[in-house]
């Protein structure tokens, strides 16, 4: 049965390295840049657009001290307080999507691609035509679209 189960994990390791497909709502960078530089390049444009990032999340390193190789995968949360007033003025459930997160995953060609839902999508729930939220939420397409462009340069 042990073996059973090895076998089949070890089938399933190749859909870990799919890179990221585009889909609704979502912008995606694939880059000529590795995952580490990705990484970097993305948290060093959050700060340069005036966000921050307030969370960084990924199973890489901790699969690694298992013994188990996966490609690199970084979620990293990107918000600021002036942003969090400011959407909570307008949706009190809102703020559960907040911090907004952008991911960074390493193709299987050794590159990377940096994704994200738009802040239009994941804030479009809470607006219901109210007040300022949708244009809250386009402001921060702005800045992630920024933020994208900043980091796969």
């Amino acid at each position: 049965m042990k073996q059973l189960l090895l076998v089949l994990c070890l089938l399933a390791l190749p859909a870990l390295a799919a890179d990221m497909e585009p889909r609704p709502g979502w912008a995606v960078h694939p880059t000529a840049k590795t995952f580490d530089t990705l990484v970097a390049d993305t948290i060093s444009a959050v700060k340069a657009n005036g966000l921050v990032v307030v969370t960084q999340a990924g199973p890489t390193k901790a699969a690694a001290a298992r013994g188990i190789t996966i490609p690199g995968n970084r979620v990293i949360g990107v918000f600021n307080n002036d942003f969090a007033v400011r959407v909570l003025e307008q949706s009190v459930p809102a703020m559960i999507e907040a911090p907004i997160r952008m991911y960074v995953t390493e193709n299987d060609d050794g590159t990377a691609t940096l994704s994200y839902k738009k802040p239009s999508l994941v804030f479009a729930p809470y607006s219901g035509g109210n007040g300022e939220l949708p244009g809250i939420a386009e402001e921060l397409d702005i800045k992630f679209d920024a933020i994208a462009e900043m980091a796969f340069k």
